[in-house]
């Protein structure tokens, strides 16, 4: 069995797992009282390196890295993510760290609350603001939402390193096709129920969005209700939600290496936010969104209230697929065969906010 990296971001601290032969170890936690809200597994290098956004209560949000597995620990003298003076913003908080495809090896995009898009060129010990994003003409317009105003989703596309797509709370999709020179809206399609135009050209409150394995152009949303599906990158988007006991939710992950299968799981509502049915069960699509498979093997039967947030459900890459969540009751679930059954890993962490997982050979 392939061995694993496992890393969970929690209210109180990031813990590390370790997958090898079958058997789990963890320890933790890492940045012992502080939120981890992102975690990015660079696995371009021979020994991956981890990024870890934290959150300090006393001393504020920072970006640290590890190049051994977690063993130790680098911050920056100075904040790897900052605002200039003249936009007159401080940073909130580090929502999303992504590597960026192999044709950049030392790109690594980070996504911020205020909602910006900040691009690193040395592997994520520095970042610069991506300013046409901050400057789009309809940033007066974009409307925090329940969680802030944030950036917390950055896809990239490993045949064109200048195409980028951001999901921004609550303003939607916006897609690059310069390497961040300019931006445009990318939503048609996606409803934003909440609004009395329920079409809007951008104010979808987007939760996540992943990227199909076999298709780069084929795109996977979950939507404050609605989930959809892109076949020409963004562009325009379809209704995919027919089967699922709720389209409402948090969280989309994509097989690794499985065209048209993608993760996601329900929640009964955005006023009732626990898993549909008070059941804690992932739905699995084999066929880009044509039908959908409830996936419960192993996993809890009776009355479970663990809600899933956006960034905590994830894959790995090994063959079969890890699939893998935590939710806010503190537990964290795996699975090594592509989601057929189910593992409990831990239990009575702190609300986890965020998964990633890496195979390591």
């Amino acid at each position: 069995m392939t061995d694993v990296l496992l890393t969970v971001g929690t209210r109180k601290g990031l813990f590390i797992g370790r997958r090898r032969g079958g058997t789990w170890e963890f320890d933790g936690p890492h940045f012992n009282a502080q939120a981890v809200y992102s975690i990015g597994i660079d696995t371009r290098r021979s020994v991956p390196r981890l990024l870890v956004g934290g959150d300090s209560a006393h001393w504020g949000p920072s970006v640290f890295h590890s190049d051994d597995l977690g063993k130790t620990w680098i911050e920056p003298t100075k904040p790897a993510v900052k605002f200039p003076k003249d936009t007159g913003a401080s940073l909130e908080r580090v929502w999303q760290l992504h590597p960026a495809g192999p044709a950049t090896p030392d790109v690594v995009y980070a996504g911020t609350e205020p909602a910006a898009l900040f691009r690193s060129d040395d592997a994520g010990e520095t970042f610069e603001l991506v300013r046409p994003l901050w400057e789009h003409p309809t940033r007066s317009q974009w409307v925090p939402g329940g969680g802030g105003e944030a950036v917390h989703t950055v896809v990239t596309d490993r045949r064109d390193p200048e195409a980028v797509t951001v999901a921004v709370s609550t303003a939607g999709v916006f897609r690059s096709k310069d390497g961040g020179g300019s931006w445009a809206p990318s939503n048609q399609g996606v409803s934003a129920v909440f609004l009395p135009d329920p079409h809007p050209e951008f104010g979808q409150c987007v939760h996540k969005i992943a990227q199909d394995a076999g298709d780069l152009d084929r795109l996977y949303l979950q939507n404050h209700w609605g989930v959809y599906r892109s076949d020409d990158a963004g562009a325009k988007w379809t209704d995919i939600g027919a089967g699922l006991p709720s389209d409402f939710g948090f969280a989309v992950a994509a097989h690794p290496h499985r065209p048209d299968t993608a993760y996601v799981f329900p929640i009964t509502a955005d006023a009732d936010r626990v898993p549909a049915g008070r059941r804690c069960r992932v739905y699995r699509t084999n066929d880009a969104g044509g039908s959908w498979e409830a996936l419960s093997a192993g996993l809890p039967e009776g009355d479970h209230f663990g809600t899933v947030l956006r960034d905590a459900l994830c894959t790995d890459d090994a063959d079969p697929a890890g699939v893998y969540f935590g939710n806010r009751n503190g537990e964290v679930y795996a699975s090594a065969d592509d989601g057929d059954s189910w593992q409990l890993l831990a239990s009575h962490l702190p609300d986890v906010l965020c998964v990633r997982a890496a195979a390591m050979g």
